[in-house]
């Protein structure tokens, strides 16, 4: 699927190959299966980062995506926290990528965001409905995030969040969201440094986050390229 590739290259860090590979980005666009009108805020999306200073590109990706936590790429930080499962769950991931032949040839985690949408690019489309079914609700509430800060991003995740379940509606999540504190700002990220710097332990993650009990096909439960 074309389309999830797409998605994680727009997600993934502004490189110089995005820029370069601008036509074969756009002959993608009619494969998103999403509403018309996302489908247009998806290529405003893509022209915005072709036509953009790559410098700028990453700086507002960075500022998104790499300052706090709330707008984390990596999946299992909205699940697992720095649990010990997440290590276990590392493991699992890893094993499935293996097991279908897929080889992670950059330096990621293997729950980078973008990464399990290129992996899931070769699966079939009932395992890939059955992935973002899974963790639709860490999409919907990356995309209420995304919103809330007014970011043209949001529309990547909604559209994963339409492909999922069929359509969209972020309104209890969206007011979830508007009282959360910002985690993005100088002062919230001072003090998250103050804080690990002494801390042995974390919070268990917020029940509204906790996963569902059924893993996607292919996970065992224990007993980013550009366009080719």
């Amino acid at each position: 699927m074309k389309s999830l590739k797409l998605l994680g290259v727009l997600m993934d860090y502004p490189r110089a190959e995005l820029q370069a590979h601008g036509d074969e980005l756009r002959a993608v666009l009619p494969l998103v299966e999403v509403s018309e009108a996302r489908r247009e805020r998806l290529a405003a999306l893509l022209e915005r980062m072709l036509g953009q200073d790559l410098l700028a590109a990453q700086e507002t990706w960075l500022g998104l995506f790499d300052r706090g936590r709330a707008m984390s790429l990596l999946l299992f930080e909205h699940i697992h926290g720095e649990s010990r499962d997440r290590g276990q769950a590392m493991v699992d991931l890893v094993e499935t990528y293996r097991k279908h032949g897929f080889d992670i040839a950059v330096r990621e985690l293997p729950d980078y965001l973008p990464l399990v949408l290129e992996f899931l690019s070769t699966r079939p489309a009932e395992e890939v409905h059955d992935w973002l079914s899974h963790f639709a609700h860490i999409l919907e509430l990356l995309a209420a995030r995304a919103q809330e800060r007014e970011s043209d991003y949001a529309v990547v995740f909604e559209c994963l969040v339409e492909m999922a379940q069929g359509s969209v509606d972020l309104s209890l999540m969206r007011s979830r969201v508007s009282s959360e504190p910002r985690d993005d700002t100088p002062e919230a990220m001072d003090k998250v440094w103050e804080e690990e710097a002494v801390r042995f332990g974390v919070e268990a993650p917020s029940a509204d986050c906790d996963p569902p009990r059924r893993l996607p096909a292919g996970i065992k439960r224990q007993e980013t390229k550009v366009m080719p």
